[in-house]
């Protein structure tokens, strides 16, 4: 039942466009365009699972390409709305991408607001709450394909930018049952249930993974006596349009590296790490953030300054880079303690702040042979001071 204000029309109010009609054509026939941007960088998996458990073609979902200039100069020029983070900014750019196509276009452009983030410090931090700018940016992002004439409307596409909090599994289901349900008829919240449950656990199972992955490197640096890199950002810096693939070009001197969100987290060797902490009382798990960040509601936030906890008690991790975009207002306050844990340890730390569209292909060069050259002439006398430091008994 709506609640009007002030006096009621005579009339009802016309329902919103999107939600107006059910998607015209059967679900395995429809074809999904996502957007690779922000948060789906760490949850495509999710909504791959979800859209094919709800009976979608996975042959027919979309991603829209890199970040480029090139996008954004064809695809988003004169799209753009009022938004100081850059990685927002590059959303027009992939809108644009995929409402154009002339081959293979899309029915349904799915742009979900994630308000929570499923992730491995749930329920040993205060929230896993995304970044407000970027929850909303679909939205925001959505007005500059309004203005001069609706191009979703022209194109033929429905936007869908559900509200989800992926960290609760059960208020997601409903969440994206109401958000679905008017678009595919017959749709039941125990269909959607299920398909959240299928979603998560994919995505889960992808993560272990990338874990298992990360674990076997590290071993192999320990059996060999190699330094890691630890590579400190938000997931959307592997987008190469967003973090310029700083990441690559370390790994072309040879130097393996890794990522924040796929450390592994094997109980035997976070016992090892943390081990002397817990019995000290300065912590009460292996996942707990209050010794060095008592504001844990951000989930990408939490979950570097627990990467910066990781690289601080590993012993091949010798260097760590950091990754920031231009005036990104929740990673300025996680400067300065970051940069502190992982010194205070005896770490290489370098950083890139405030990376925008233009790639400073010179200096990024230079920075990072300094990288290289570094850890060439330091990386065996870090990992032994770290040795020396750490408990004994290493499973790796």
């Amino acid at each position: 039942m709506p609640i009007w204000f002030g006096t009621r029309p005579s009339a009802p109010a016309a329902s919103p466009p999107e939600a107006a009609e059910p998607l015209a054509r059967p679900r395995e026939l429809l074809r999904v365009g996502l957007p690779r941007v922000l948060n789906l960088w760490s949850t495509h998996q999710f909504w791959i699972a979800l859209l094919e458990t709800l009976g979608f073609d996975a042959r027919r979902i979309e991603f829209s390409p890199d970040t480029s200039e090139a996008l954004l100069r064809e695809h988003g020029k004169g799209r753009g709305t009022v938004d100081c983070c850059y990685p927002v900014k590059c959303i027009a750019g992939h809108y644009g991408e995929l409402l154009g196509r002339d081959k293979r276009p899309i029915d349904l452009l799915l742009s979900p607001m994630i308000q929570t983030l499923p992730s491995f410090l749930g329920g040993h931090v205060q929230a896993s709450l995304a970044c407000p700018r970027v929850m909303a940016a679909p939205e925001n992002v959505k007005a500059g394909f309004l203005k001069g004439g609706d191009l979703f409307a022209t194109r033929g596409v429905r936007h869908l930018t559900p509200l989800v909090n992926l960290d609760e599994p059960d208020l997601a289901a409903r969440q994206l049952h109401a958000a679905f349900a008017p678009l595919l008829p017959g749709l039941k919240p125990a269909e959607m249930q299920r398909a959240v449950q299928v979603g998560l656990a994919t995505l889960e199972r992808f993560n272990a993974g990338l874990r298992n992955a990360s674990r076997q490197l590290l071993a192999d640096c320990a059996r060999e006596g190699r330094p890691a890199i630890l590579v400190l950002a938000r997931p959307y810096h592997m987008d190469p349009g967003i973090g310029h693939e700083i990441e690559v070009d370390l790994q072309g001197h040879g130097v393996p590296v890794l990522w924040s969100q796929h450390l592994p987290l094997d109980d035997d060797l976070l016992q090892w790490m943390y081990g002397p902490d817990l019995a000290a009382g300065r912590v009460a798990s292996p996942f707990d953030l209050r010794d060095v960040w008592p504001s844990s509601y951000s989930a990408n936030t939490n979950e570097i300054l627990w990467g910066a906890k990781f690289a601080a008690r590993m012993p091949w991790i010798a260097c760590v880079v950091r990754l920031s975009s231009y005036e990104c207002g929740m990673d300025q306050p996680t400067y300065t303690p970051v940069q502190r844990i992982v010194e205070d340890s005896g770490t290489l730390f370098f950083s890139f702040q405030d990376l925008d569209a233009t790639k400073p292909a010179g200096s990024v060069k230079i920075r990072v042979e300094t990288i290289a050259t570094y850890l060439k002439t330091r990386a065996a006398a870090i990992i032994a001071a770290k040795q020396a430091a750490a408990p004994p008994g290493c499973p790796l």
